[in-house]
C-alpha cells in the first residue's frame, strides 16, 4: 500500500436517504477503480462496506462503512453513511472529518427526508457537497425531475453539470458539460466509459448548459467576467479551477448523473472529485478546545509539518482484534509504533499494526499523512471522540453534538448466564454507538435500554445476541415522562431526631417556583447572617436534587422549578450534613404538595412522507393521536406531513405505518419539547407508575 501526500487525499462522506443507492454506488467506485475483484452487492451481502452481520441479514447500512479507491495518483477515502432516519446520527459523527459530502439521490424519488436533514448537518459546518442522482436506470428515473426538486429545496446553487444518454432502462451514458465530452457505458460492466461524440439529439442543449455554468461560474469574479467578455466563453484550463473555488466555498452544488447497481458513471464521479473536490490542505483551520493549561485555543491546519493530531470518529468491536479505532490524522504524520498522548483521557497510546480500512479488511501502512483516514487495533483506554497527538502540542477536538435518545425499553436476561454477559456486551455496543443508552431504573430496578427508536434498539439486542450470546427479552418501551410544578410554594422542612448522644438536627427554610420549560433546576441560596452555616448549604442543595430525581407524583424526575433557601436554624453538636439532607428532602416534599404538581411528556417532531392518495388517511390518524400538524409540503407524488406528537402514541408507529400505506411511506422522528399531559390521561399515568412501583412512598422523618 503506497503513502499518499495530502495533496493527494480526497475525503468524503457518501449521504442521503435510505435505499437512495449509497452503497451500490461506493460498491461501483472501488470495483471501477481495481479495489474489488468482484462488484459487492447489497442483495447478496457481499457489498464492501455492508459487512456487519445484522446489515447483511437487513440489506441495509447501519454504520458507517469506510473504503478507499485509488485512482490515478490520488487517494479518495470514502464513509458510506446510513440512510434511515433512526441510525442517520452516525452520518453526523463522521460530517467533520471530510473535505466534502457525497449526496446520493434516488433518480425517482429525488429529494427525500433524510437528504433534508443530512444536508442540514452539512449546512451547519460550511460542508461542501456534491450531488449523485443514482439509480438512474430504472424505471421513471427522471433526471429533470430531481434537478427540480433538488433546486426547489436547497436552492439555485444546484446546478447539474453532467447530462444523461438515455432514460430508465434506456439510460448508457452522460454529457461532461464542462469538458463537452460524451461517455457510454455497458450497464453492468466494468464501470469504464467509452469516450465519444455528444449525440446530436443532445448538442444544442449541452452547449447552453454549458454557456450558463461558464456565466454562473464567471459571475461576482472580475477577471472571469473579463475573460468572458472578451472571448465569449473561459478556456477549460481556466473554468476547471474556478469551479473548483466555487464548490469548495459553497457556491456552487453540482450534481452528476450515475447507475450503482448498472456500475454506469462512477469513473466519471471519481475523475469529478479528484478535479473539483478540495483535498485536505484546502480545508479551513479546525478552531479546537484547549487541553492541559493552556490558556487560548490551539488552532490547527491540515499540515505534515506540524505536530501529529488526530481524532477518533468511530470505534467498532472486533471478535479477533478487540477494540478497533477509526481515526483522521488532521496535522503531521503518523508513522507505525508512534506513541501519542490520548488528551481527553490524560493516557499514552501506542499505534502499532498501523492499517487503513477496506470495508472490514484492515490494509497495513507504515505511516500516515495529515488528511488520511486511519485504523488501529487494541488501543487500551482511548474512544470515539477522543483526540490524541503529541505530547508536547495538547489539543482537543471538538465534540459532536447529538440529541438524547427517543425510545426507553426495559430488557430481561433470558437466563442467569445472560445476566452475566449483558452488561459487559451492552458496554461494548456502546463503545460503538454513540446514541445507545443503557442503565437500571433506580425506582423498579428493571434494566433499561435507550436509542433513536424501536428498530435501533432491536438491532443493538441481535447485536447482543450474535456477538456475545447474550439473549434478552424486549418489554414495552418506556416513556420518559417528566414531573414539574405549575405554582408557587414558601414552606420548612425541619429533620430533629434525639436517641442517646448526639442527635440529628437540620431546619430550613424554601420558595419553590416553576421555571420556563426546559429550565431544569435552579438553586439559589439566598441565606443571610449565617442562619445556617455555609458548609451545610450544599447538603440542603443534595437533599433536593435526589428527591427530586425519584419524583413525586410518579416516580418521574421533577424538572423546571427554582428553588430558593433563604432561611432555617442549626444545633452547634446535632447539625450535621446528613442532617440538612433530610431537611431538604421534608422541604421539597412539602413544597410539591401545594405547587400544583403535574405530568409532563415529550413531544416527538414527526415528519411523515407518504404517497400523495394517503395523505388524508396518515393527517387523520395522527389527530387520533393527538397529534398537531405544523405543516405539508408537496414533492413529485409524494405528501410530507410534519407533526408534533406525543411520543407516548407513537410507539409502535412504524409497523402501524408500514399497515396503513401498503409499505410505501416512511417517517423520522425526533425529540422537540416537553408538554403538560391532558388531565384525563395524567391519574391513568401515575396510577399505572405507582403500581408498577409497588406504591413504595418515602415516609418523612
Amino acid at each position: 500500500m503506497r503513502v499518499y501526500e495530502s495533496a493527494n487525499l480526497r475525503n468524503l462522506a457518501v449521504v442521503g436517504h435510505g435505499h437512495a443507492g449509497k452503497t451500490s454506488l461506493v460498491s461501483a467506485m472501488l470495483h471501477t477503480a481495481g479495489a474489488t475483484p468482484r462488484f459487492g452487492r447489497v442483495d447478496d451481502g457481499t457489498a464492501t462496506t455492508d459487512h456487519d452481520e445484522e446489515e447483511i441479514a437487513r440489506k441495509m447500512s447501519l454504520s458507517c462503512g469506510v473504503a478507499f479507491a485509488e485512482w490515478g495518483k490520488t487517494k479518495i477515502n470514502l464513509l458510506d453513511t446510513p440512510g434511515f432516519s433512526m441510525f442517520v446520527h452516525e452520518a453526523k459523527m463522521v460530517l467533520p472529518v471530510v473535505e466534502a459530502a457525497l449526496v446520493v439521490v434516488d433518480g425517482v424519488a429525488g429529494v427525500e427526508v433524510v437528504t433534508e436533514r443530512v444536508w442540514g448537518y452539512c449546512d451547519e459546518i460550511n460542508l461542501p457537497r456534491v450531488i449523485v442522482a443514482s439509480r438512474m436506470d430504472r424505471e421513471r428515473a427522471d433526471p429533470d425531475h430531481v434537478v427540480e426538486t433538488l433546486i426547489k429545496a436547497f436552492g439555485r446553487a444546484v446546478t447539474p453539470l453532467q447530462l444523461t444518454i438515455g432514460k430508465e432502462r434506456n439510460f448508457k451514458g452522460v454529457v461532461d458539460l464542462v469538458r463537452m465530452k460524451a461517455f457510454l457505458y455497458e450497464l453492468g460492466g466494468n464501470g469504464k466509459g467509452k469516450e465519444v461524440e455528444i449525440p446530436d439529439d443532445l448538442k444544442d442543449v449541452a452547449q447552453a448548459a454549458h454557456e450558463r455554468i461558464v456565466e454562473l461560474v464567471a459571475e461576482g469574479k472580475d477577471e472571469l467576467m473579463e475573460e468572458f467578455f472578451e472571448k465569449g466563453t473561459i478556456p477549460e484550463e481556466d473554468l476547471i479551477p474556478a469551479l473548483h473555488v466555487a464548490i469548495r466555498e459553497d457556491r456552487l452544488f453540482p450534481v452528476l448523473f450515475a447507475s450503482g447497481l448498472g456500475n454506469a458513471g462512477a469513473d466519471e464521479v471519481m475523475d469529478f472529485i479528484v478535479d473539483y473536490v478540495p483535498c485536505p490542505v484546502e480545508r479551513e483551520v479546525v478552531k479546537g478546545e484547549a487541553s492541559g493549561d493552556d490558556v487560548q485555543p490551539p488552532v490547527h491546519g491540515v499540515t505534515d509539518s506540524d505536530p501529529a493530531s488526530l481524532y477518533v470518529f468511530k470505534t467498532v468491536s472486533d471478535a479477533f482484534s478487540g477494540r478497533v479505532s477509526y481515526f483522521r490524522v488532521f496535522s503531521g504524520v503518523l508513522k507505525n509504533d508512534a506513541t501519542v498522548q490520548n488528551f481527553a483521557r490524560s493516557s499514552s497510546e501506542k499505534f502499532t499494526h498501523l492499517s487503513v480500512m477496506q470495508g472490514k479488511t484492515a490494509v497495513p501502512v507504515t505511516e500516515l499523512h495529515a488528511g488520511d483516514i486511519g485504523a488501529v487495533a487494541k488501543l487500551r483506554e482511548t474512544l470515539t471522540g477522543d483526540s490524541l497527538g503529541d505530547k508536547s502540542a495538547p489539543f482537543n477536538y471538538p465534540h459532536i453534538q447529538l440529541p438524547e435518545p427517543a425510545i426507553t425499553f426495559a430488557v430481561e436476561p433470558k437466563s442467569r448466564a445472560d445476566e452475566d454477559k449483558l452488561s459487559s456486551g451492552l458496554h461494548k455496543l456502546m463503545e460503538e454507538d454513540a446514541m445507545l443508552r443503557f442503565f437500571r431504573d433506580p425506582q423498579t430496578n428493571e434494566f433499561l435500554i435507550a436509542g433513536t427508536g424501536q428498530q435501533h434498539i432491536e438491532v443493538a439486542v441481535a447485536r447482543l445476541k450474535k456477538r456475545y450470546h447474550a439473549e434478552v427479552i424486549l418489554k414495552a418501551p418506556k416513556v420518559p415522562y417528566r414531573e414539574t410544578i405549575r405554582g408557587k410554594a414558601d414552606v420548612q422542612g425541619r429533620h430533629k431526631k434525639q436517641s442517646g448522644g448526639h442527635g440529628q438536627y437540620g431546619d430550613c427554610k424554601i420558595k419553590m417556583e416553576p421555571l420556563p420549560r426546559g429550565g431544569q433546576f435552579e438553586f439559589v441560596n439566598a441565606i443571610f447572617g449565617g442562619a445556617i452555616p455555609r458548609n451545610y448549604i450544599p447538603a440542603v442543595e443534595k437533599g433536593i436534587r435526589d428527591t427530586a430525581a425519584r419524583g413525586y407524583l410518579a416516580g418521574f424526575p421533577v424538572v423546571d422549578f427554582r428553588v430558593t433557601l433563604y432561611d432555617g436554624s442549626y444545633h452547634d453538636v446535632d447539625s450535621n450534613d446528613l442532617s440538612f439532607q433530610v431537611a431538604g428532602r421534608i422541604a421539597f416534599r412539602k413544597a410539591m404538595e401545594v405547587a400544583k404538581p403535574t405530568l409532563l411528556e415529550p413531544i416527538m417532531a414527526a415528519a411523515i412522507t407518504v404517497p400523495d392518495e394517503f395523505a388524508g388517511t396518515i393527517m387523520g390518524d395522527l389527530n387520533s393521536r393527538r397529534g398537531r400538524i405544523q405543516g405539508m409540503d408537496n414533492k413529485g407524488g409524494s405528501t410530507i406531513i410534519r407533526a408534533e406528537v406525543p411520543m407516548a402514541e407513537m410507539l409502535t408507529y412504524g409497523v402501524e405505518l408500514t399497515s396503513m400505506t401498503q409499505g410505501r411511506g416512511s417517517f423520522t422522528m425526533e425529540m422537540n419539547h416537553y408538554d403538560v399531559v391532558p388531565a384525563q390521561l395524567q391519574e391513568k399515568i401515575v396510577e399505572k407508575a405507582r403500581a408498577a412501583r409497588g406504591d413504595v412512598k418515602e415516609e418523612e422523618e
